[in-house]
């Protein structure tokens, strides 16, 4: 299409895109809502028209006219911390790739008329699933109490409710602990996320559960608040513990741990092993490079949105979780 030709002073529509196709505007709008009775050579037509028009879809128009959006709604109630702020990027790029857009807003896990707030937002968006980063039991609470209207399905919630979608948090520290105990270690300490994350609560009890599971004394649990700053401040307390192994319940307090044991002289592994949870990018740059639990993040978002996008009934039935991978490397030896 010639620069003349173009549409000048006003926006590209459907219109123009018919014209320089030479189709109707009813095939154009097949095209746009992906209706399958289009011959494969107008299909070619029309999109070499909006690629040449510089044609950009209205999705509010298009939600008018197909009661559908194409969009789907991310509500997170804490996005700070490594593991929600991953899986907000996976879902994006997730719903990309199912051919949906994505809206989100943010809402304070302590106060359930935000999370209210947020939901209603979202619902006025014309959102046609919602995705709920929700590592609060207090968020958790706060959606039961809404009849929603669109398939919802919440993350990083450890499994719990009817629509928890996770990892297995549980068996993630069942494997950090094996990893210790199968090197040899008998006296294990956990250093454990915050009480009010769902996450953290799963994974002592994951950890206590395996302890039991062989024969060992109960482990020291000292707490921490997920930053590299809480391992550091904790090294007095696990090194008075007399412990040979640490299960830290991320790789950032893992990260703080490390660091202060070297300060204290003692050496990881020769002195003390670690495990951590979490394999952010750094764990493997760690010194020494450190043993942790993965999640797939990827694959927890391609469940979430796959379960929205199908709907309620695929809601109830995809909810299995996904499960943890033990990355070994430097961290753990016997003890001496």
């Amino acid at each position: 299409m010639s620069e003349s030709a173009r549409p000048s002073g006003r926006t590209v529509g459907v219109r123009d895109v018919a014209a320089l196709a030479g189709v109707s505007r009813q095939t154009v709008s097949r095209v746009l809502n992906d209706h399958p009775d289009v011959a494969p050579e107008t299909l070619e037509r029309v999109q070499a028209a909006m690629a040449e028009l510089g044609y950009r879809m209205n999705n509010a128009a298009r939600a008018l006219g197909t009661r559908r959006s194409r969009t789907l709604g991310v509500l997170a109630s804490d996005a700070l911390q490594y593991g929600p702020s991953r899986s907000i990027a996976a879902l994006e790029a997730a719903a990309r790739g199912s051919g949906y857009w994505v809206s989100a807003a943010f809402a304070d896990a302590g106060d359930a008329a935000a999370v209210v707030s947020a939901v209603d937002h979202l619902i006025t968006q014309g959102v046609e699933g919602i995705v709920v980063v929700a590592p609060h039991a207090r968020t958790l609470e706060a959606l039961d109490a809404l009849r929603i209207g669109v398939p919802v399905v919440t993350l990083h919630s450890a499994g719990r409710g009817a629509r928890g979608l996770s990892v297995d948090q549980a068996a993630g520290a069942r494997l950090a602990v094996a990893a210790l105990t199968e090197a040899g270690h008998t006296r294990i300490a956990h250093l454990a996320g915050p009480a009010d994350w769902l996450e953290a609560e799963s994974r002592a009890e994951g950890f206590a559960a395996e302890i039991a599971d062989r024969g060992l004394a109960a482990g020291p649990v000292i707490a921490g608040d997920w930053s590299a700053g809480s391992g550091y401040a904790a090294v007095e307390a696990i090194i008075a513990a007399g412990v040979t192994a640490v299960f830290a319940a991320n790789d950032q307090m893992a990260l703080g741990l490390l660091g202060g044991l070297h300060e204290a002289g003692l050496s990881v592994p020769a002195d003390i092993s670690v495990v951590g949870f979490d394999d952010i990018p750094d764990a493997a740059f760690y010194w020494p490079k450190l043993t942790t639990v993965r999640q797939d993040f990827d694959e927890l978002a391609r469940r979430a949105v796959a379960a929205v996008v199908g709907g309620a009934a695929s809601v109830a039935a995809d909810l299995l979780p996904v499960a943890p991978v033990l990355i070994a490397r430097d961290s753990v030896a016997a003890p001496r």
